[in-house]
């Protein structure tokens, strides 16, 4: 996240606060909402480990940089792919002809991202962090830079994550999609400069988006049989 590590804290804290409620209102509402409840909690985890990113560069601790960094890129290239799609799986009406093409990308994202994640358990050199403009930019190293252009690894990536909301029977889950959307839009054109960083923070903030859906039941527009 940008400026400090007390602003990564902060979101963190609001991000897991807003998770937590959404929790129990699926809970109330319709328990098919809950995969979905807690992507705020998960994007708050991840900034809390951006927070202590920032402990390690302050303090000049390699150690605990590598670690945190690592939990970081666990949260960006593993979890966010996988769980997007398998939220909106677990949302979907039974019946729905979507539900086996968004299971299919929680597996295609899951075995992309563990090409992504693994190699950097073995080659602690490629994880490299640095403060660029107030923010933090991860200038790592991928085993998918050996075979194609990282620019195709992250379009692969983009789709793997935003696809599966838009296709979801849901009109508020598609436009999800479109903030997610607007979020890469901006990361690409405005924040080059610390775009794994920036990218997860606002897409952080774009899970709020889902408090609001949960809160106001926005699905049993169109299913009302099992939303009601």
């Amino acid at each position: 996240m940008c400026f400090c590590e007390p602003v990564s804290f902060a979101a963190g804290g609001v991000l897991i606060a807003g998770g937590a409620f959404a929790g129990w209102k699926a809970f109330k509402i319709n328990k098919r909402y809950f995969p979905v409840s807690q992507m705020p909690t998960l994007a708050g985890l991840q900034q809390f480990m951006e927070g202590h990113v920032w402990m390690g560069l302050n303090n000049s601790d390699p150690s605990m940089i590598w670690w945190v960094a690592m939990g970081f890129i666990f949260f960006s290239w593993l979890i966010w792919p996988v769980w997007v799609p398998f939220s909106i799986y677990f949302l979907e009406p039974p019946a729905s002809r979507r539900k086996l093409p968004l299971l299919g990308f929680a597996l295609a994202g899951l075995a992309f991202d563990l090409v992504l994640f693994v190699p950097h358990l073995f080659h602690p050199d490629w994880v490299d962090v640095r403060i660029n403009r107030q923010s933090l930019a991860y200038e790592d190293t991928m085993f998918l830079d050996y075979l194609i252009p990282r620019w195709l690894t992250y379009l692969i990536y983009v789709f793997l994550l935003i696809t599966p909301t838009m296709i979801s029977t849901y009109l508020h889950i598609r436009l999800f999609g479109l903030t997610l959307i607007a979020i890469t839009v901006a990361d690409y054109v405005f924040l080059s400069f610390a775009y794994i960083s920036l990218f997860c923070f606002l897409a952080g903030l774009g899970t709020l988006h889902l408090i609001y859906i949960i809160v106001w039941n926005k699905c049993c527009r169109e299913c009302p049989e099992i939303f009601r």
